[in-house]
């Protein structure tokens, strides 16, 4: 696991209609604001896009711009491996701990390389404590997992 940083998460609420998303993403992009990780959940009138920036102040400019409805919301950003059980790692210690995660999401990440993933929990001081005290390491970390059988 690596850094853990608390983020700026944008919940901007969309008419469910064709070209909404694009219009959005569209202002993002002409502004050179980069998404780190968005989630995107539908029902049938609209949506909630969610999406994290490491440029939150420009990202908010555009998006005040954009006259949408929107919020903000402090959230948990770490940077995982690309690797089967990463994010399961997590889970694991912030439930041990007894944190609840309200909700997560990630971005797909490359081949052995690197996803960041989005926590939005219940306790986010105790969730950065627990998560601080695990150590950077190239390693899986060894969180209390039973041993694969092959």
């Amino acid at each position: 696991m690596s850094e853990i940083r608390v983020e700026t998460q944008f919940s901007i609420f969309l008419v469910n209609k064709p070209g909404v998303l694009a219009q959005v993403t569209r202002a993002l992009a002409d502004a050179k604001v980069n998404i780190v990780a968005m989630t995107l959940v539908d029902s049938q009138e609209h949506g909630v896009l969610r999406l994290v920036s490491m440029q939150s102040g420009l990202a908010r400019e555009v998006l005040a711009k954009l006259n949408l409805p929107m919020t903000e919301t402090d959230v948990l950003a770490m940077e995982l491996s690309n690797r089967p059980g990463a994010l399961a790692d997590v889970a694991q210690l912030l439930g041990t701990n007894h944190v609840n995660i309200n909700y997560a999401y990630s971005t797909g990440g490359a081949p052995g390389g690197k996803t960041t993933a989005i926590f939005k929990v219940a306790d986010r001081t105790k969730a950065l404590k627990t998560l601080k005290q695990v150590k950077p390491s190239n390693k899986q970390p060894d969180l209390g997992r039973r041993a694969r059988l092959r």
